[in-house]
Formats: structure tokens, C-alpha cells, sequence
């Protein structure tokens, strides 16, 4: 994926070296996705509470260890190993669709705010910062300033 990234990026690249006025007055800006996600306050939070739901996964398999060495019977002990898989299958796909919804969350906020903040800088073209060699315009701070100075969006 990422290589097939590079080379858009780089055929597009190689595109703004037609000698044509349209691509002479192209603006190229960069941004570190990376630096942006850690820096964002929304993503920290997310990132908390998934964190939070993993640490309760584990503190249920915890407790669920200790109540199965309390268990006499094979008969029980095969019905709790059961029930206590399905529990677990549950609670586990739910933290799953909750960091994927997470993370769409978060790439779709910072793409509009890189959109919003390029459009204001008139920037034409955003690159990932990895594939600016010389040049280019950093708008990363500003994506971290409009995104942090935004309000969270609502929970659904």
C-alpha cells in the first residue's frame, strides 16, 4: 500500500514538471500525519479510552481465571470455558469496531482540517512529509492549531 502511495505521489511529482503554466504556479505543502495524530487532542482521548477498554478486557480475563480455579466440577468448568469465550469474543469485537471507528474518525478530522488549512495557505497540493526531498511548505502546526482549536466532534 505504501509503496503503491510513493508511486502516485512521484508520477503525480513528476507531473508538475511539464514546463505548462498551470503546473509552474502549483503551491506544494507537506504534513506529518504522524506528529499531527499525536498531537491532537481528540486522537489522545481516543486513544485513552480504547486504552481503557483493553485494560477492562484484561482485568475480565483476571477475574474470570480466578472464578474458573473456583470451579469443582468438569461439567461447569467446560459450560464457564463456553460462556466465558463467547463474553469474551463479544467484548473483544466491540473494542475492535470501536478503534476502527475511532481511527476513521481521527483520519477523517485531520484531512479536513489539512483541506481547510491548505485552501487558507492556498496550498494546491499536500504531500506526506516523507516525500518532500527540498521545498514545499510544512503545514503541520497549523493542521495541530485548527484541529485543537476545534470542538470535539459529537459522540454518536
Amino acid at each position: 500500500m505504501k509503496k503503491l502511495l510513493i508511486i502516485t505521489i512521484l508520477t503525480v511529482l513528476a507531473g508538475f514538471g511539464i514546463n505548462t503554466k498551470a503546473h509552474a504556479d502549483t503551491v506544494i505543502g507537506y504534513a506529518n500525519y504522524k506528529k499531527i495524530e499525536q498531537s491532537y487532542e481528540y486522537a489522545k482521548k481516543a486513544y485513552k479510552e480504547i486504552d481503557a477498554k483493553v485494560l477492562e478486557l484484561q482485568q475480565y480475563v483476571i477475574d474470570k481465571d480466578k472464578e474458573f480455579k473456583n470451579i469443582d466440577s468438569p461439567v461447569k468448568k467446560k459450560s464457564f470455558e463456553e460462556k466465558t469465550q463467547k463474553e469474551y469474543k463479544a467484548k473483544e469485537d466491540a473494542i475492535v469496531a470501536l478503534k476502527t471507528k475511532k481511527e476513521d474518525e481521527i483520519f477523517s478530522n485531520i484531512i479536513a482540517a489539512t483541506n481547510a488549512v491548505a485552501k487558507t495557505k492556498k496550498i494546491d497540493v499536500v504531500l506526506d512529509y516523507r516525500v518532500i526531498f527540498t521545498g514545499g511548505t510544512d503545514i503541520s502546526n497549523d493542521v495541530i492549531q485548527y484541529l485543537n482549536s476545534r470542538p470535539a466532534p459529537a459522540k454518536k
